[in-house]
């Protein structure tokens, strides 16, 4: 069972957030709490909870969603690289339970990163 949460309502435009992309599939924006000069989520319109939430039907959509958040990347001008997140569930740092892609780019990102 899925709950409404604040990205469904993003989506739906009933909460404004900086949009930089939109197709069919996917939603992306500059998050409201940014821990990069760059910080922006791709989202999938589908709601998944999390991603050990997807399974084989999913594919194409997960494939879509990587592919997304390299074409923001690129144009959010970060060429000289960026990290991709996905957090799972509380022990992963997951806030919002709508699957979302952290792009984390604009300067040098250290390892570890928590």
């Amino acid at each position: 069972m899925t709950v409404d949460t604040v990205f469904d309502k993003i989506i739906r435009r009933e909460i404004p957030a900086d949009i930089v992309y939109e197709d069919d599939l996917a939603l992306a924006f500059k998050d409201i709490n940014p821990q990069a000069p760059v910080h922006i989520l791709v989202i999938p319109k589908q709601q998944i909870v999390k991603i050990s939430d997807a399974r084989s039907q999913h594919r194409d959509l997960l494939g879509h969603l990587l592919l997304t958040a390299q074409q923001v990347a690129e144009q959010a001008g970060l060429e000289n690289g960026y990290r991709l997140v996905i957090n799972d569930g509380a022990d992963g740092g997951q806030t919002v339970y709508h699957l979302h892609i952290h792009i984390l780019g604009g300067r040098s990102l250290g390892w570890p990163p928590g």
